[in-house]
């Protein structure tokens, strides 16, 4: 008898254990299979990883996010539902370029639950921020900013920006298409790519510390000299993932 109390109590104590984990990931994984996501969406997941990604990035309920060039709201629906009634989405969209992502992520407001969303509008280069973030979000969308045909924006003067948004411990999440290295940010205007190298070296010069990287969106198979549109490489190209963070 003694023994089976020992073995029960021991079982309870690792689910208490393992608790905080599993409840942790809930939110993500119901964000993920959220049915109201659209289907073109959906079928993007396998290639794009958000599930393992937004966990990457520690993404909380709660949470105040600017997600800047939100681009139809691939993630913001997700990170919508993950920080919750409780917290924040600034989706900050430009006005550099067409409306058609303005109209897209203003379908997103629109929905039912997503009362948590705030769209901004500014030209590309700065955005809006009412509150300090927790977390300030960025996907494919970086090398934009090394496009002179776009604007010529200042990239010291944008990363402090983003550096004074967050919140002191806030997470800076970058994603990007790869360019080959030495590169730097020449490749971004034709093929949308940047070095990997150039992002690290801009962002900890605004004050940001690298606290790592993932791989889970790397394919050597990708050679790094064709543009991302490519039909062959869309979404399927060698992409960096880097995890910044103010002091």
């Amino acid at each position: 008898m003694t023994t089976r109390i020992l073995i029960a109590a021991f079982s309870i104590a690792l689910a208490i254990l393992a608790a905080p984990a599993a409840s942790a990931a809930v939110p993500v994984a119901k964000a993920v299979a959220d049915p109201s996501r659209p289907a073109d969406d959906r079928k993007l997941d396998e290639r794009r990883k958000p599930a393992e990604i937004l966990s990457y990035a520690d993404v909380k309920p709660g949470e105040t996010i600017g997600e800047f060039l939100p681009g139809g709201g691939y993630y913001t629906r997700m990170l919508s539902d993950v920080v919750g009634p409780n917290g924040k989405i600034y989706a900050l969209e430009t006005t550099t370029w067409g409306k058609d992502n303005i109209a897209s992520t203003k379908a997103v407001l629109s929905e039912p639950g997503r009362g948590n969303v705030k769209l901004d509008l500014a030209p590309l280069g700065t955005f809006h921020l009412p509150d300090k973030v927790d977390l300030f979000w960025t996907t494919n969308n970086y090398h934009d900013l090394h496009i002179p045909k776009y604007a010529y924006v200042d990239m010291a003067r944008f990363n402090k920006l983003v550096f004074n948004s967050l919140k002191p411990g806030g997470v800076y999440l970058i994603v990007d298409h790869a360019a080959a290295p030495g590169s730097g940010a020449g490749d971004s205007p034709k093929l949308h790519r940047i070095e990997k190298a150039t992002v690290i070296k801009e962002v900890t010069a605004a004050g940001f510390k690298l606290l790592g990287e993932s791989d889970l969106l790397r394919n050597p198979a990708d050679d790094h000299t064709k543009t991302v549109v490519t039909p062959a490489l869309r979404f399927r190209t060698d992409q960096f993932i880097l995890k910044f963070a103010r002091p």
